[in-house]
């Protein structure tokens, strides 16, 4: 479904339509998390990403006004066979991962049942991983100023 998701989303032309795909991906994203067995994650998914920051999206989206898709045309060719030799590369660097016998793979898995409870996560966020939370926060916050002067600039 992610997969799916995932691809429908690239393939679209409408831009609305690609952040409608992406919602779709969030959720099928969210039920991994539950499948894992990370229901604070799974959680945090919806209500995060596809509440807050979705939401964002189609803002930018409808504020650009993107829906005239004979902007979108593709006029270089060079651009559609790097995407496709960028994409080959990756899909050989996922069977090249994914082909590894076990014993190649690294097991640093030390702690399992406590990977997706939330005193594990916020210990992870608020300690070894303060600094990009807070470097993360601060693009955030210029995107939201930078969305505000071009929003003032057109009125």
């Amino acid at each position: 479904g992610a997969i799916a998701t995932a691809v429908l989303m690239i393939l679209q032309r409408n831009p609305l339509m690609s952040a409608v795909y992406l919602i779709a991906n969030f959720f099928c994203i969210a039920a991994l998390f539950l499948l894992l067995q990370a229901q604070f994650l799974a959680v945090i998914q919806i209500v995060v990403y596809t509440g807050a920051i979705m939401v964002l999206v189609v803002f930018v989206i409808m504020l650009l006004n993107l829906g005239n898709e004979e902007q979108f045309a593709e006029r270089l060719n060079i651009k559609k066979m790097a995407g496709v030799v960028l994409g080959a590369g990756f899909l050989l660097e996922m069977l090249y991962v994914f082909a590894k016998p076990e014993s190649a793979v690294v097991k640093s898995q030390s702690n399992v049942s406590t990977m997706g409870d939330v005193a594990s996560i916020g210990g992870a966020l608020f300690g070894k991983f303060m600094l990009p939370f807070e470097i993360t926060s601060l693009l955030l916050l210029a995107a939201i100023v930078g969305a505000v002067v071009l929003a003032k600039k057109r009125m």
